[in-house]
């Protein structure tokens, strides 16, 4: 289920001015995000092609202060008119019944707009939603104009109270972050990035230091869209619209049951910001500007 954001504490200043640092393995050592490396000379002795972008490894945050999970909330470049839409794709380990049913915690409809206008997006994905709908999962997985984070396995809270969500234990945080990378690599993604968001947007420094092992940026955001349980797309538009500034990071949601709206709402956001000279980024292109 989804569950209303909230903003959270800000980060240090010591931790949003750290250096940019790249991700040595992947979030549970099994998965890599290489680094660009120097072309080779290849056999015939002229230079072999450069990677291409989408394998250079995707920024992260140094750790905080006494080695915590760093958190990036907004680019902090002002200047420049660029701006982050992100989608949640939430669902509960518990929800599969639901599912069955035929409740949609899916929104195909949303992708294939954010395709068609041509918007780079980042997904943050539980592994949930991943089981339910692998061949989403591979197709957005697969897609240069899209990145996938991790929003946990379970959806279950790393803090509480939060929201009514039933709560991870401590030990088993890093645990519930590792099997929903699993999830994504089972279902064939590729661009699956090391950042993790918080359900629910709950954390505390416990949470902090429980995912510190598990290398990954914490990423939540400085624009709440609203699209959580609403009816009105024009209301959840006018709310980004007031909200985003350059640098700013977006939080909306990929689920047709509990956000149907969202689709509605980005048909406007995306032509109105593009006309005020906005330019849509990726959280790893934002973060990149950091």
């Amino acid at each position: 289920m989804i569950i209303p954001v909230r903003r959270r504490r800000l980060v240090t200043a010591a931790a949003l001015c750290a250096a940019l640092t790249g991700c040595a393995g992947g979030p549970n050592g099994s998965a890599s995000f290489p680094a660009a490396a120097t072309p080779a000379a290849s056999a015939s002795g002229r230079p072999a092609p450069a990677p291409s972008p989408e394998r250079a490894a995707p920024p992260t945050l140094a750790a905080g202060p006494g080695g915590l999970t760093p958190v990036f909330e907004r680019a902090r470049d002002t200047r420049t008119k660029t701006v982050a839409l992100t989608f949640d794709a939430d669902m509960t380990a518990d929800q599969g019944p639901r599912a069955a049913r035929g409740e949609h915690f899916d929104n195909p409809a949303l992708i294939a707009s954010l395709r068609r206008l041509k918007v780079p997006a980042t997904v943050f994905m539980t592994g949930r939603w991943a089981e339910e709908y692998p061949d989403q999962a591979r197709s957005i997985g697969r897609d240069p104009l899209f990145e996938i984070a991790n929003h946990s396995y379970s959806h279950h809270a790393f803090k509480s109270p939060c929201y009514g969500l039933p709560t991870v234990d401590g030990q088993q945080m890093r645990t519930d972050v590792e099997r929903a990378f699993a999830a994504f690599r089972k279902a064939g993604a590729r661009n699956i990035v090391p950042y993790f968001r918080f359900p629910g947007g709950c954390y505390d420094d416990e949470a902090l230091r429980a995912l510190a092992p598990a290398k990954v940026t914490a990423v939540q955001w400085d624009v709440v869209s609203g699209d959580a349980f609403a009816r009105d797309g024009d209301a959840v538009a006018e709310q980004v619209l007031a909200g985003v500034r350059p640098g700013s990071l977006v939080v909306m949601h990929c689920t047709r049951s509990a956000a149907p709206v969202t689709e509605q709402a980005i048909l406007r956001i995306v032509p109105e910001l593009r006309e005020r000279g906005y330019r849509f980024v990726k959280v790893s292109d934002l973060m990149k500007t950091s």
